[in-house]
């Protein structure tokens, strides 16, 4: 079977699906790969490359009428529908619920549809998730956009030309996007603030040096995980609290990056008219979330405009295409692993299993009737939580008792031992010549007190391996004590060197303890 790759129709779109690496893996499987003359040119991969990759270049024409599986990135134009032939696999972007006249043209072709937006959000399709992927790449292009056209460093700097305070960043939505833009922001320098409705987030945001908005309201929220990893709409009296939050927070703020976006739903507006009016001339607003109405008033489709303060409103939905080497590379993995679900014989045939959670969830058009959209899946795309059952504080009379019964259970024990190290000292004694008792004596006085005098020393000053280690030497040092006093010239010299070796080794341990605790210690 082949597997091809049409050249994006769309005007603007620089991704392809399929790179020379992808389609070096593709054929791996057993497929043969073509590719439209010029279709990775505006990514950066060339006719010659995908040639050497062992991939016919060929025309538009040839590429459909010889393929049994094409892959794109944006949902096919009708004419690109019209190409399609029955029984002929398409795999790309869909978006099922907006195109419907596109699924009903499907059926009626009767070709399979795979949308790429439509991959469930479970732990084993995530290498699939195109969706993730180019929400990555808009998160970081969206802090590089607003760098662009913000006049100022990210970061705080004091010259002798003057003092710059550093830049101040909200990201509000702590998504795929909104991760990629928090970690972006951070590492430039800006002080960073982010805000999400799922509580639950606030642990990864603040993980990454940002800081989480919190609101003053009582009411818990719907947990994000009961919509399949995306936030749940918000109650009115939340959002009014969210909205005077952001209003308190916009004449400080220097760059706001919006994306909040629920897939089929038009976006909230959280950042209003009065709020851009709050913000200080120069500062930034990106919408990532303009496909759909946008998050801010101003934002306009695909556009940059200024407001009337001097705010710079950023409304692109190319952000992906403006870093198309990127893209096209995570975006034709999560395609390469898909045809590798598809092939589970890796013997380049197709296997269309609707059994398959990923695959019946991604599929809205499959021999002649539209599947869309798909049953839930069998696995939850977040478990939610169990609570944890709190632990039972117990009374005084209840930890004396515990103390008392612990403490009886340690003296029996100690007790037996005790009696039966004595039997078997006595035993030892009755039986044995005098001068092995003297030496086993000095023996077990040197196992007692070298292992309870380095034990005992606190592991914060030394690893629990090193207090070992010590311990043992400390059991050397002092057995070899009692015998440096002997009139043997050779038992003298063993045991001085004993306690040289010895000492070594334990002073070492210190200090190599001491080297490893200061890594951990802010100078």
């Amino acid at each position: 079977m082949r597997v091809g790759s049409p050249k994006e129709v769309m005007e603007g779109e620089a991704r392809v699906a399929m790179t020379p690496d992808s389609a070096q893996q593709i054929q791996k499987l057993g497929y043969e790969c073509l590719i439209e003359k010029g279709a990775g040119r505006p990514a950066g991969f060339s006719d010659e490359a995908y040639e050497r990759a062992g991939v016919a270049v060929v025309d538009r024409g040839e590429l459909y009428a010889n393929v049994d599986i094409v892959v794109k990135v944006r949902p096919p134009e009708t004419s690109e529908m019209g190409s399609l032939r029955r029984g002929q696999t398409l795999i790309s972007f869909f978006y099922p619920a907006q195109n419907s006249g596109l699924l009903e043209e499907a059926r009626a072709r009767a070709c399979n549809v795979i949308a790429m937006d439509m991959v469930p959000r479970i732990s084993r399709a995530q290498k699939m998730d195109a969706l993730s992927s180019m929400a990555n790449i808009a998160g970081y292009r969206a802090v590089i956009e607003a760098g662009n056209n913000f006049g100022r460093f990210f970061t705080g700097q004091v010259t002798a030309a003057g003092k710059v305070p550093p830049a101040k960043v909200l990201v509000i939505g702590a998504g795929v996007a909104g991760l990629a833009a928090i970690g972006t922001a951070t590492s430039l320098g800006a002080i960073t603030y982010a805000f999400d409705v799922r509580p639950e987030v606030a642990e990864q945001i603040e993980s990454m040096g940002a800081q989480f908005v919190f609101l003053d309201f009582k009411e818990q929220q719907q947990d994000g995980a009961a919509t399949g990893g995306y936030a749940a709409p918000s109650s009115p009296e939340f959002r009014e609290k969210q909205l005077e939050k952001f209003r308190e927070l916009a004449p400080e703020i220097d760059i706001v990056i919006t994306t909040a976006l629920i897939p089929g739903r038009d976006a909230p507006k959280l950042w209003l008219t009065d709020m851009v009016a709050m913000m200080k001339p120069g500062s930034v607003i990106v919408d990532l979330a303009a496909e759909r109405g946008g998050n801010c008033d101003l934002t306009v489709t695909d556009q940059k405009v200024v407001s009337d303060n001097g705010v710079t409103v950023i409304g692109y939905t190319d952000f992906p295409s403006r870093m198309a080497a990127q893209s096209s590379t995570l975006y034709s993995n999560n395609i390469r692993h898909m045809i590798t679900d598809l092939t589970p014989g890796k013997d380049g045939k197709l296997v269309h299993n609707m059994e398959d959670d990923v695959i019946r969830g991604a599929t809205v058009a499959y021999g002649g009737a539209i599947t869309y959209p798909p049953p839930a899946p069998k696995v939850q795309a977040i478990a939610a939580q169990k609570p944890k059952e709190k632990a039972r504080e117990l009374t005084l009379e209840h930890k004396r008792a515990q103390e008392t019964a612990a403490f009886k259970v340690q003296t029996r024990s100690h007790g037996a031992l005790l009696a039966v190290g004595t039997a078997l000292l006595l035993l030892a004694g009755a039986f044995t010549p005098p001068s092995f008792m003297n030496h086993f004596v000095v023996f077990m006085l040197a196992c007692f007190i070298g292992f309870q005098v380095i034990w005992n020393v606190s592991h914060a000053l030394h690893t629990p391996l090193m207090a070992v280690t010590n311990a043992i030497s400390g059991i050397v040092i002092l057995g070899a004590l009692l015998q440096i006093g002997s009139g043997n010239w050779l038992v003298v010299t063993l045991a001085a060197l004993s306690v040289l070796v010895a000492t070594i080794n334990i002073v070492g341990g210190f200090l190599v303890t001491r080297r490893m605790l200061a890594m951990f210690q802010k100078s």
